[in-house]
């Protein structure tokens, strides 16, 4: 398998910025935006104004409002919010070339099935050669072609090295990694620390709170990859403290930031009527919680989350039955 084209699904700031990165590659790339005006927008500014300001297209990179210019590639990455995944697949199904790779780069966990994306990608796209990106990864720092390590994953040891090499060039690095499962908790998991960690920041309750919080919630992911047949050790990877680093730390999160929000005080209504992005840790926060509740994994953090968002916990209560938990040994 040789790729030489990519097609992007989804016209966000990280659709748009590995668009950017698989231009500097050498690859044909086609960006795909939802909205037919959008990709009139960015095709005709060079810029995506409304998620990746500032950032300049590269001549090479076409933007299309057609789903099928993206999909005529030799792979696609998908970059749409998790919980569109599934009618992406319905609207991929009838053109998809057999063996073509699909490329998932949304970090959830489908909210009704509570299906992972590589397992509800299988269902709905049998046709499809499924891998994961994830890793720590700012958009605006991909575009502004500054120093990354991701992680390409898949069972097919020979599909990872073709999509390392083909996304590879200066700056961005992609490792490889067997084990998808574990590459994709991590990366939709993450997010619901990060909603833990900018509530303990915005309710003022310092670092030592928070480095607690990481390490112990990092423990539930490894309960609960084991429990899905990944392996533990990926969390201490990429994707599970390279990302957890990143997002639990820095406002630029969107997950991190909502939870600051929360942490202050403001309602989650509130937040999300005020922002265009998806902070995908909601979402899964709620998939997080009954998944783990179905296979009997203990994940208090996880749980408190999303007994926060959906309005059934009030935070400073939530925090004081967490401290209030049995004492028990570390492991």
């Amino acid at each position: 398998m040789q790729i030489q084209s990519l097609g992007i699904a989804g016209a966000g700031a990280w659709g748009t910025a590995l668009a950017m990165q698989a231009a500097r590659a050498g690859l044909a790339t086609t960006l795909w935006a939802r909205r037919p005006e959008a990709a009139a927008a960015i095709a005709a500014s060079r810029e995506n104004a409304d998620y990746l300001p500032g950032a300049t297209l590269p001549p090479e990179v076409a933007v299309t409002g057609r789903l099928a210019d993206a999909l005529a590639a030799d792979a696609v990455l998908y970059v749409q919010p998790a919980q569109y995944l599934r009618a992406f697949c319905a609207a991929a199904r009838d053109v998809w070339r057999t063996g073509a790779p699909l490329v998932l780069c949304a970090k959830g966990i489908e909210l009704d099935s509570g299906l992972l994306l590589t397992d509800l990608a299988a269902e709905a796209l049998p046709q499809a050669a499924v891998a994961v990106l994830s890793g720590p990864s700012f958009a605006g720092e991909v575009a502004a072609g500054l120093p990354t390590a991701v992680v390409v994953a898949s069972p097919d040891s020979a599909l990872n090295e073709t999509l390392m090499q083909a996304l590879s060039h200066g700056a961005f690095r992609p490792y490889g990694s067997l084990d998808p499962v574990g590459v994709e908790l991590a990366g939709a998991a993450k997010n619901v620390l990060a909603i833990a960690c900018g509530i303990i920041m915005g309710r003022g309750l310092g670092e030592n709170a928070r480095a607690a919080l990481v390490t112990r919630g990092l423990a539930e992911l490894a309960r609960l990859a084991h429990a899905l047949g990944g392996r533990a050790e990926t969390m201490l990877g990429l994707a599970g403290v390279g990302d957890v680093v990143l997002t639990c730390n820095s406002m630029k999160s969107r997950n991190a930031s909502l939870g600051f929000e929360l942490g202050r005080g403001r309602t989650l209504s509130e937040i999300l009527s005020e922002r265009r992005s998806v902070a995908e840790g909601v979402p899964t926060a709620a998939a997080l919680e009954r998944l783990a509740a179905r296979l009997k994994v203990d994940m208090p953090i996880a749980g408190t989350v999303a007994a926060i968002l959906a309005g059934r916990a009030e935070i400073d209560q939530a925090i004081r039955d967490l401290l209030a938990r049995p004492l028990k040994h570390e492991g």
